[in-house]
């Protein structure tokens, strides 16, 4: 069965892509928050651009704060949002 995460979008992220969450179903070859990355990137578009690799951009799995090399688990949760989310 292949593995599900949750999407979570934050901030300016969420109203650039206009959407705050998704269920993705991972592809066999996707290990890593990196490797989402990249999926995500690969749509085009808004996606590749507010994803782009040098934007600032934050993840969080599971509601820890990761690097792109930390790998994912079936039913988690991965967040992206800017690096200062005001209160």
């Amino acid at each position: 069965m292949p593995m599900q995460i949750q999407l979570r979008f934050f901030a300016s992220v969420r109203e650039k892509l206009g959407t705050g969450q998704e269920t993705l179903v991972v592809p066999p070859d996707v290990k890593t928050v990196g490797d989402v990355l990249s999926l995500l990137r690969a749509r085009g578009g808004v996606w590749a651009e507010v994803l782009a690799e040098g934007r600032a951009l934050r993840m969080a799995y599971d509601q820890n704060m990761v690097e792109a090399t930390a790998p994912l688990a079936d039913g988690g949760e991965l967040a992206f949002f800017p690096p200062v989310t005001g209160g």
